[in-house]
């Protein structure tokens, strides 16, 4: 599966069942770019119909894993103006039918949106730390979300 927005790395999970019910390797390091190892990870859940973003990290990669369940419309803009991609969108929706791992670098304009009729969880797993060390530090996000001018918008 392709991005048509250079740097994003998307990864189709497998799930491996048995009786007990699933797994699913979520992230390896002989699978990783170095730059995107993980630092620290964390579940969000997100109640149907709700979107998280638009938002970007100057610094920043995120390293999404949608699994379900439920199913999410991830939405992604180039926003970086030295990428030969600037400006190019793309949108896949990802979860419970489609499970996939997705690398949004820094500059790339991410949101979500639970589109599956029931609240969901997702994984991250991002390569710095939420308000740097000891979260003393101020927050890598540039929020667009209530900009109504914003040209980051979700199709309702």
């Amino acid at each position: 599966m392709n991005c048509e927005i250079d740097g994003v790395i998307i990864r189709e999970l497998k799930r491996f069942h048995d009786s007990r019910g699933w797994l699913a390797e979520l992230f390896r390091h002989d699978e990783l770019p170095n730059e995107y190892f993980p630092v620290m990870s964390y579940l969000s859940m997100t109640r149907a119909g709700v979107t998280r973003g638009p938002h970007e990290h100057a610094d920043q990669a995120d390293y999404f894993c949608f699994i379900g369940p439920s199913t999410f419309r991830l939405y992604l803009w180039d926003n970086r103006r030295t990428s030969a991609t600037f400006g190019r969108t793309c949108h896949f929706d990802f979860g419970e039918d489609n499970p996939a791992a997705v690398i949004v670098p820094e500059g790339v304009v991410h949101a979500y949106k639970n589109i599956g009729g029931r609240d969901g969880i997702v994984f991250n797993a991002p390569n710095r730390l939420y308000a740097g060390q000891g979260k003393k530090e101020p927050v890598d996000e540039i929020r667009h979300e209530s900009d109504p001018n914003s040209p980051f918008k979700i199709a309702e």
